[in-house]
């Protein structure tokens, strides 16, 4: 199983944070208070990543509702690894990951993206940027202009 990295810990809080925040303040909500539990430990033991398997169920529910708002897929549709590379220069996943990119655990997926994004070698983080940022769709091929009559 894959950890989960304390980053993404920290996201959740976050995103629970604006999401259900302190009405005085004080008081956290309880996917705050579950994901803070997860948080503290792991800062007492200098630990970086949780084990998924591991996770409290209330945290780990906390948590996937946070990771069910971001991207994905780092794919911004240039796929080197469809040409023979064992790395794709478009988003960075090694053949292996984009081939069981669905088998793979959100915790997983995690663990790819904090690699890839922490390389920053990849078309997505710099020549394709604008398709990253604008969540890149391939867009619909434009149908023939009708003739003059």
């Amino acid at each position: 199983m894959a950890g989960i990295h304390i980053t993404d810990i920290e996201a959740a809080i976050n995103y629970w944070r604006d999401k259900a925040p302190s009405p005085d303040g004080v008081t956290l909500s309880a996917e705050i208070r579950a994901l803070a539990e997860v948080y503290a430990l792991m800062v007492f033991y200098h630990e970086d990543e949780a084990d998924e398997a591991s996770f409290p169920a209330r945290a780990l529910a906390a948590w996937r509702t946070w990771y069910d708002t971001t991207p994905d897929t780092p794919c911004i549709a240039i796929c080197s690894t469809s040409q023979g590379d064992a790395v794709c220069k478009g988003c960075g996943r090694t053949f292996g990951e984009v081939q069981h990119w669905t088998d793979m655990s959100p915790a997983e997926k995690r663990h790819t993206w904090r690699r890839i994004t922490q390389e920053n070698t990849a078309w997505r983080f710099n020549r394709y940027a604008e398709r990253a940022a604008e969540g890149w769709v391939r867009p619909a091929t434009p149908a023939p202009a009708a003739a003059p009559a």
